[in-house]
């Protein structure tokens, strides 16, 4: 039986619906501007990491690293100019770090320089960075496009990716004892077998997740860049510089990071999320925007 109001109810609750409802109908005539890329929770993966303990275990291995590189004469001091522009980029892009995750604001934010060929930079849990001087020479990278790759390395630390690979990893495994067992006993084969091809499609779904990390680090790098006031244009250049130096790299589907292709359609995709950031930032339009100018490739 349906329930019974009274009328004096049922007229207050209309009065209260049409008047919800007015500012609705107006508001859904004009133009919704969407500020940046959308912010969404942290992945709850991340709580079977090992919490505190895998925090330390990342600040630890950064520290060793450094000392290592300070070890072999391949840290470079403050001093350098390469290492003074990677911090100086750093302080426009971190004030705006706490978007994506409050805890960030109490970071004990570093940023070194190792002398590398090696093409790479990372962000550690906490906010340890480390570019490569191979990343910056052989792709003869301007601001703007350091401001990306640091963008997409800090994303990586803000969204705790590495935090909800490894609890993923742990829960994947676990997984894949229990499906081999299970499926041992039903077949009534050797368990070894079994815990082989469950293995691997368990490593198979974290190439997975590892991909779509690095595709909400493209956004974000991007997001973080352009109201840093770095030209988020310069991620599409980017990956084409990227694609140049990385020949005979796996397929996608058998690599932690997406095809440069796909990298490039995905940023061109939402430029126009991120382009107006970067408009404000300039106290200009979008239309009033330059061209972008990069630089080639430095001789390998």
């Amino acid at each position: 039986m349906a329930p019974i109001f009274p009328k004096r109810y049922v007229v207050l609750a209309s009065l209260c619906a049409a008047t919800a409802l007015a500012p609705l109908s107006a508001h859904s005539q004009q133009q919704v501007v969407q500020d940046g890329i959308n912010v969404r929770p942290l992945s709850s993966s991340r709580i079977f990491a090992g919490g505190a303990d895998f925090n330390e275990q990342s600040k630890q291995q950064y520290t060793q690293l450094v000392n290592e590189a300070r070890e072999k004469n391949a840290l470079l001091p403050a001093s350098d100019p390469q290492v003074r522009r990677l911090r100086a980029i750093a302080q426009r892009i971190i004030p705006f770090a706490t978007r994506w995750n409050e805890a960030a604001a109490n970071w004990n934010w570093q940023i070194n320089l190792l002398n590398s060929d090696e093409v790479n930079a990372f962000c550690m849990p906490g906010g340890q960075i480390a570019f490569y001087s191979g990343i910056i020479d052989k792709l003869n990278l301007t601001d703007d496009e350091v401001a990306i790759v640091m963008g997409h390395e800090i994303s990586h630390a803000l969204r705790e990716h590495a935090q909800a690979q490894a609890g993923k990893g742990n829960l994947a495994a676990v997984g894949a004892k229990l499906a081999g067992a299970g499926l041992s006993a039903w077949l009534g084969i050797d368990p070894s077998i079994t815990s082989t091809a469950t293995n691997m499609a368990a490593q198979g779904v974290m190439l997975k997740f590892s991909r779509d990390d690095e595709r909400e680090a493209d956004l974000i790098g991007m997001d973080l860049a352009a109201r840093a006031g770095f030209d988020p244009r310069a991620g599409v250049i980017l990956w084409q510089k990227m694609a140049a130096v990385s020949k005979g790299a796996p397929p996608e589907f058998l690599s932690t990071h997406p095809s440069g292709k796909d990298r490039i359609s995905q940023m061109n995709s939402h430029m126009a999320q991120v382009l107006p950031l970067y408009a404000r930032s300039k106290g200009v339009s979008v239309d009033a925007l330059p061209p972008y100018r990069s630089s080639a490739i430095a001789a390998r």
